[in-house]
């Protein structure tokens, strides 16, 4: 005779059967398919096209020599919107702040996870590539982690980017209101990927593919845990996020 209690189990465990499969479908997949790429672009910039990339220095050098005291001091506060201290407290913050407004989990559940699936293929790659940064001066210390891809930019991506889809998607049919986001969004980014090259952190590749690293998270998380907010037919409503 069945009970209701085992009834109640065997639906727990068919439906955390059904939240693995997903989440090992359209998260776990498709970031390891990220950082397999991501590792596969370290190694050509490091390896056979190394000669062909070296001439990018020259854009940290030119940056060098153009250093202002204003622009030393911008770019100090350009760096540190996406220092992991300040990416950390802000992803917490957000999250608190979605779940209150929302009522739910879905939103709080996409910040966190677009923030730490880059940072996860950041760490690898600072692993198996190891760039040396520019041999330009510093204006930072050096952390103990390589130079490809900008931790930094992929960081303020998954962030500010996740911020701004987040927010536009519930500003509905306010196109201005959109727009802002999305502009105020894209905008830490950039400040980020410049503010890393002008201070000698980064090669131009590095924050390029900071950039396409970061949103390459964001699109997967977006697709998986949102919905539809970058892809039709998206299947993020696999989740209960009540």
């Amino acid at each position: 005779m069945v009970t209701e209690a085992s009834q109640v189990r065997t639906a727990d465990g068919s439906r955390w059967s059904s939240t693995a499969a997903w989440a090992a479908r359209l998260l776990l997949l498709p970031v390891v398919l990220i950082a397999l790429v991501t590792d596969g672009v370290g190694w050509l910039i490091t390896r056979p096209l190394h000669s062909e990339v070296a001439g990018e220095l020259a854009v940290n050098q030119g940056l060098e020599q153009d250093r202002t005291s204003l622009f030393n001091t911008l770019t100090h506060y350009g760096s540190m919107l996406s220092d992991t201290p300040v990416i950390v407290v802000l992803t917490a913050i957000a999250a608190i702040a979605f779940r209150l407004v929302f009522h739910r989990w879905r939103e709080s559940i996409f910040i966190i996870l677009a923030v730490w699936s880059q940072s996860l293929v950041f760490l690898q790659a600072t692993v198996f590539i190891q760039r040396p940064r520019p041999q330009v001066h510093h204006l930072d210390p050096a952390p103990p982690t390589s130079s490809f891809p900008s931790g930094h930019t992929s960081a303020a991506v998954g962030f500010y980017c996740g911020m701004a889809l987040v927010l536009a998607l519930h500003a509905h049919r306010h196109a201005l209101l959109k727009a802002l986001w999305w502009g105020l969004g894209l905008a830490g980014p950039l400040i980020v990927a410049v503010s890393r090259l002008y201070r000698g952190m980064h090669h131009l590749t590095d924050v390029t593919w900071g950039l396409v690293l970061g949103f390459a998270c964001l699109a997967v998380v977006g697709y998986a845990i949102l919905g539809t907010p970058l892809f039709p037919g998206g299947r993020g409503r696999a989740v209960d996020t009540r």
